[in-house]
């Protein structure tokens, strides 16, 4: 498969920011509670992902290392403002309905993972469909979720309404409760479908606690709370019994009293010493 497809074919299945890597977990939940809301902020995700992974990648000689992450943040602050001032004026109604979370798309995990695992690293152009893959399996991710809470919720699908559920509303899966069970649910799909491929040997990635999935290299790992769940531990080669040494004995020193060193030092000089004498003579006395 061509490198640049493959990049898209891991953002929509084999890495899928939202059922695999479990990022972006705060629009998911917030604003999934109809379709429409989940592809519009999808969506817009996208096109602030794609834009900034460029723009970082086609900076990344020039960018100095120390003061990467503020730039960053710069970068995609930028796209993020162009973003909401164009849906202020051309989708009011999606644009009050998001509200806060579109400026939050600042702060967004996968958009700053992949500027620092991936774009910051890599060409232009694969860093481009990098944010293409990445934007659009988080799109799938939130419509997905959308679809099923507006059905439950409001009976109703993009709005328009199905007539079979429309007496059947469960205001459940409108509040936040609603949101994780039923990103659980698919979460448990996904993990289904995962271990039929593992039984055909066909098995997907590991789920990683990062989007780059190389803990030792990230510059983020200290303050990481997702750390990979696959510690890789070089190999140690089994030690052969002969090659073990016979453990040697250490010669212990013998620690000497002042009296037991003074009594050596008078066998030592003799009896005929004048030492030995006064030794003698204070005795006496």
């Amino acid at each position: 498969m061509n490198k640049n497809l493959e990049r898209v074919y891991n953002g929509l299945w084999k890495e899928n920011p939202t059922f695999v890597l479990m990022l972006g977990m705060c629009p998911t939940l917030a604003v999934t509670t109809s379709a429409i809301n989940g592809i519009g902020m999808g969506l817009s995700t996208t096109v602030v992902l794609v834009l900034s992974n460029m723009l970082i990648s086609a900076l990344r000689n020039i960018i100095p290392d120390r003061v990467r992450m503020p730039a960053f943040i710069v970068v995609v602050a930028s796209f993020v403002t162009i973003v909401q001032f164009l849906m202020e004026g051309f989708t009011p109604s999606l644009y009050e309905s998001l509200g806060i979370y579109i400026p939050l798309i600042v702060v967004n995990c996968i958009i700053l993972g992949r500027a620092e695992s991936y774009a910051s690293k890599n060409p232009v152009i694969p860093s481009m469909f990098d944010g293409i893959g990445m934007g659009l399996g988080f799109t799938v991710g939130l419509t997905l979720i959308g679809i099923v809470r507006e059905i439950l919720a409001n009976g109703s699908i993009f709005g328009a309404v199905i007539a079979p559920l429309n007496d059947y509303h469960i205001t459940l899966f409108g509040l936040a409760p609603g949101a994780f069970f039923v990103l659980a649910c698919l979460v448990a799909i996904m993990n289904v479908v995962r271990r039929n491929m593992e039984a055909k040997g066909k098995p997907l990635p590991a789920v990683q606690g990062c989007l780059g999935g190389d803990c030792s290299g990230c510059s983020l790992s200290s303050a990481c709370t997702g750390k990979s769940l696959v510690h890789k531990a070089d190999e140690v080669p089994p030690v052969d019994p002969k090659d073990v040494a016979k453990p040697q004995a250490v010669p212990t020193e013998t620690k000497q009293t002042a009296n037991a060193k003074n009594t050596e030092d008078v066998e030592k000089s003799g009896s005929d010493s004048s030492y030995a004498d006064d030794i003698a003579g204070k005795e006496e006395k």
